[in-house]
């Protein structure tokens, strides 16, 4: 099947969206399907408002029209809300094609975390461009139950998988500091309410940031004795979660975490705030503690056996999610 994916992050940005279209794209490979991806590297593109390392499409219309024309898709996903995924939504709506969507980022409450702007607009923005999808795909049961809960409609799971071949116990940890060691990766951004951690007082080890983002040199002043190496990826950034003790995860407002995934296939523990995305990811399985005090819930979870950990990411595989991703498509031949 020709399958086009729409999607405002791509490379270079390094994010679990990215990181997520990306494996699925090389699984849907695999599988025989072609892949036509719409993204920003293929126009004029400006800096994001507050968030200078996002690059955005400018009027990506037309471009998006001729990519679409020659390509001739056999299916639509659209996997964000920006420039490129309104541009895709209005020319399906008007040539009368299916398409799916999905919910990757709670941009209503990250809006707000920048600027004066009610969460209930947001979510009316988002509903708005999800009504007429024949699909909204999101990565967890308690995600899911809430987008139904402010109106959505058509709501499917998605969920993740983890590179186990990559992301494992390892005897070459990139970094050697005093123990333990208490991890963070992801974006260095207001949204990921990193300060919850790096406020934390241990009598030992260290705290260790992989990421990048706009906070980044204020939280460096403000936290010196914190380590910040900048963002990683591929074996680095596997060497890296080997080099740690505890994945510690302070968002409140992520969709999903996968980063917990792939720090729990390295053999860590995660600590994190009880809240949809550790909820989902974590609790049960004895993988993690979730508490209102993260600091109570970082010196739990430094118990876990990292076997454990591991034996529950490995249930986990790219190719199950791209298959799912599959099912949940909405082909043209079918609508018809």
């Amino acid at each position: 099947m020709r399958i086009l994916l729409a999607t405002d992050a791509w490379f270079p940005q390094i994010n679990g969206v990215v990181r997520t279209l990306s494996r699925v794209v090389e699984e849907l490979a695999a599988l025989g399907h072609e892949i036509e991806v719409v993204h920003p590297g293929r126009f004029r593109t400006v800096a994001c408002p507050t968030y200078a390392e996002i690059r955005l499409a400018v009027l990506p219309r037309s471009g998006a029209l001729a990519i679409i024309e020659e390509f001739r898709p056999e299916a639509v996903h659209i996997a964000t809300e920006g420039p490129i995924g309104w541009a895709v939504r209005s020319l399906c709506l008007a040539r009368k094609l299916p398409f799916t969507t999905s919910y990757h980022t709670r941009f209503p409450e990250y809006v707000s975390a920048r600027m004066p702007v009610p969460t209930a607009l947001g979510y009316l923005v988002m509903r708005w461009f999800h009504r007429p999808s024949s699909g909204v795909m999101v990565a967890t049961p308690s995600l899911q139950r809430e987008l139904e809960g402010r109106g959505f409609r058509n709501v499917k799971a998605w969920s993740r998988g983890v590179d186990t071949e990559m992301f494992k116990p390892r005897n070459d940890p990139a970094v050697d500091l005093p123990r333990p060691v208490y991890l963070y990766v992801g974006r260095v951004s207001v949204e990921k309410n990193l300060e919850a951690f790096l406020g934390l007082d241990f009598a030992l080890g260290s705290k260790l940031v992989v990421g990048d983002g706009p906070q980044l040199a204020e939280l460096k002043g403000r936290f010196p004795k914190a380590h910040f190496v900048g963002a990683k990826q591929g074996e680095e950034l596997a060497r890296h979660y080997a080099s740690a003790d505890v994945f510690v995860f302070p968002s409140r407002t992520d969709t999903y975490g996968l980063v917990m995934l792939e720090a729990l296939a390295s053999g860590l523990p995660v600590a994190a705030f009880p809240v949809p995305g550790p909820l989902d990811v974590v609790d049960g399985h004895g993988i993690g503690v979730l508490d209102e005090d993260l600091a109570y819930a970082v010196e739990r979870a430094l118990a876990i056996p990292p076997e454990r950990c591991r034996a529950h990411a490995l249930k986990f595989s790219w190719r199950a999610c791209a298959e799912q991703f599959l099912g949940n498509l909405q082909p043209f031949a079918a609508a018809a």
